[in-house]
């Protein structure tokens, strides 16, 4: 089975741990302790029904105030698919955690209370799925049960998205109507929306094709690991350890070792479950050359004529996630795919409103939760594409190098 990881958004109240909720209990994906305790709890807190949030609200301060605060991850899967669901927090000011939640997703889904419509949190989780580059996008219209399943108010917000979403880089979007609470297009089509012919949302997440998304033209392969066996069995045994993030290799094809630029050719991948003759994203394999080469962690596996590029001078969309702002001069630490460099702020472009797409030209810094346009300065070269090309090669991550703590993500735009 093949495996779709999405990512739940949209502002808060508009039941996004509900509707996950709803997924697993609807799908058999609770054990009976686990309902039990939610069931006990609920009852606790004076609700009336089973609060299904609570599945997915596990810290204290969650449940106390009713939102969701850290990014909570949760697995279930069907008989067509496995699921990895991330579950991010609503409010403005943990936006930093829906871009870690939704940096890695298949898809996201947006969810909208219905007597409300759309508000600023949906303009800005919308702008920042399509700055993610997450392919798919599911606008959720939630809470029909509390507009009498009105067909008019679905419209109404439908074809509102669907004049914001034209302004964005949004390649597939799905509009359905559903009750979380209720249970209604979650899981099973609902009888209280005959006027809706579309599929549920289980059926839409179990059908949404997801291979082609990945970059199959590229091969990447970043090294991690070198491993040299010490038993005697495997004394000639050299292989580079990596996840693929782009491209096909097959035994036989030539390669070159960056950043050496050395060439030889595929003698072998090898998985945990043996040798395989191909291996495409997101896989996880050994390969072993036919020569002896000088490859160690941080180098990056390629074709000799499908290189990426050797790039100590990035620029980039950066969103900045720590307290302290970020200024042009300033030094710091990136890590992209297995490689680690020191680099430093040369120029901020600009400050960008997610909320409005202006642009503030004038900035003369970032702060928290806010993105804008960076050129950065690395001191060794590292082995990028640009992000709409390839999300795996073209994001890295910034941190601070005196406490060693992530503050900031970024997506390359161009570099050289």
């Amino acid at each position: 089975m093949d495996l779709l990881r999405f990512a739940t958004a949209g502002s808060v109240d508009d039941g996004k741990s509900t509707l996950i909720g709803r997924l697993l209990y609807d799908s058999k994906a609770i054990f009976e302790d686990q309902l039990e305790a939610v069931e006990r709890t609920s009852r606790d807190r004076g609700f009336e029904y089973t609060n299904l949030a609570l599945l997915t609200d596990g810290l204290r301060a969650e449940r106390e105030q009713g939102i969701t605060i850290d990014v909570a991850y949760r697995y279930f899967a069907t008989p067509k698919r496995k699921f990895i669901i991330a579950d991010t927090p609503g409010h403005i000011q943990y936006t930093r955690n829906m871009v870690t939640g939704a940096s890695n997703a298949d898809l996201a889904l947006v969810l909208v209370d219905a007597r409300n419509g759309l508000v600023e949190q949906t303009r800005r989780h919308a702008f920042l799925v399509s700055l993610l580059r997450v392919p798919h996008l599911v606008l959720c219209v939630n809470k029909m049960d509390l507009v009498d399943y009105s067909r008019e108010v679905f419209e109404r917000i439908r074809e509102e998205f669907i004049g914001f979403a034209t302004k964005l880089t949004i390649p597939d979007l799905q509009v359905i109507p559903i009750s979380a609470l209720e249970g209604d297009n979650v899981v099973d089509r609902s009888m209280n929306m005959p006027w809706y012919d579309g599929p549920s949302l289980l059926h839409h997440l179990e059908n949404v094709h997801v291979a082609s998304d990945r970059n199959l033209v590229d091969p990447r392969l970043p090294v991690q690991y070198v491993i040299r066996p010490q038993s005697n069995d495997f004394h000639d045994y050299r292989g580079y350890a990596g996840q693929l993030v782009g491209g096909v290799l097959r035994p036989g094809d030539e390669v070159m070792v960056l950043p050496s630029g050395m060439t030889s050719r595929v003698a072998r991948i090898d998985t945990p479950d043996g040798p395989v003759d191909e291996a495409f994203p997101p896989m996880s394999v050994t390969v072993l050359l036919t020569d002896d080469l000088d490859v160690s962690r941080g180098d990056m596996i390629c074709r000799p004529y499908n290189k990426p590029v050797a790039a100590q001078n990035i620029c980039a969309m950066i969103s900045w996630m720590a307290d302290t702002q970020l200024r042009p001069g300033q030094r710091i630490q990136i890590k992209h795919t297995t490689r680690t460099a020191r680099a430093i702020v040369k120029k901020l472009h600009y400050r960008l409103d997610v909320n409005t797409l202006h642009r503030d030209e004038n900035a003369e810094a970032l702060g928290l939760n806010e993105i804008g346009r960076v050129d950065l300065r690395i001191a060794q070269p590292l082995f990028v594409d640009e992000y709409a090309r390839n999300r795996l090669t073209g994001g890295f991550v910034l941190v601070d190098e005196s406490t060693n703590v992530t503050v900031g993500a970024g997506m390359v735009v161009a570099a050289d």
